[in-house]
């Protein structure tokens, strides 16, 4: 069975981020600080003799993974992937608004009013659906969505891989915790994933093992 270990990576800090607006599919730069962030991701692999980099297509995750491949000493010989699979979930009508105001609109499905009471009851799956359900328009993504994508994401991560290879993956905060909720949810204490830290992967042919998460301090391979 083939086994790549993937160092899976939260993009910088984006002005979207700052402000505290729900950030899905819809895209912002990074900050300085952002910028900073990514540096010290790349710093903290630097010694990681990455064979392939992923990321979504959304600029913030292609210029945070740039960033850090730019502190690799290999990253002549890394190749480079953009995958839309690999993006955030979609929020549809609420992408762009302030994000506690979101949370106060889906949680009044429930008698809840903030996003820490959602998901304290409910978890990250059955609050991705109550967004798509509170969704004006019907086009955030529910929970069968996002796995049918992020899965198919994978699927393309062991396509171009081989056993034994390291790898970088930039993607996003909710998404990050998601994968760390469905397959080590001893490991998800309800911490937001913060911008640049690195979570790590293990990726089989049919299982996906996170040995930690959310880890802004330095690497051991």
């Amino acid at each position: 069975m083939a086994k790549v270990t993937a160092y899976l990576v939260r993009h910088g800090q984006t002005y979207m981020n700052l402000y505290n607006k729900v950030q899905g599919w819809i895209d912002s730069p990074l900050t300085e600080k952002g910028i900073a962030d990514a540096k010290s991701a790349g710093k903290r692999l630097a010694k990681i003799d990455f064979n392939a980099a992923f990321t979504s297509d959304s600029g913030r995750a292609i210029d945070t993974g740039r960033l850090i491949l730019k502190e690799n000493p290999h990253n002549m010989n890394i190749v480079s992937y953009q995958y839309p699979e690999i993006r955030e979930q979609f929020h549809g009508y609420f992408e762009g608004n302030d994000l506690n105001q979101m949370w106060q609109f889906v949680g009044a499905q429930v008698q809840k009013t903030s996003e820490k009471e959602v998901l304290k009851d409910f978890g990250l799956e059955r609050a991705r659906d109550l967004i798509h359900r509170a969704d004006l328009y019907n086009n955030a993504e529910n929970n069968a969505m996002f796995w049918e994508r992020l899965n198919i994401g994978f699927d393309k991560i062991r396509q171009n891989t081989h056993d034994g290879e390291d790898i970088l993956i930039v993607s996003h905060g909710m998404t990050i915790r998601s994968i760390v909720d469905r397959y080590a949810p001893d490991l998800d204490d309800g911490t937001p994933i913060q911008n640049g830290s690195i979570t790590k992967l293990i990726i089989s042919d049919d299982d996906i093992k996170v040995e930690w998460a959310n880890n802004l301090g330095s690497i051991d391979k």
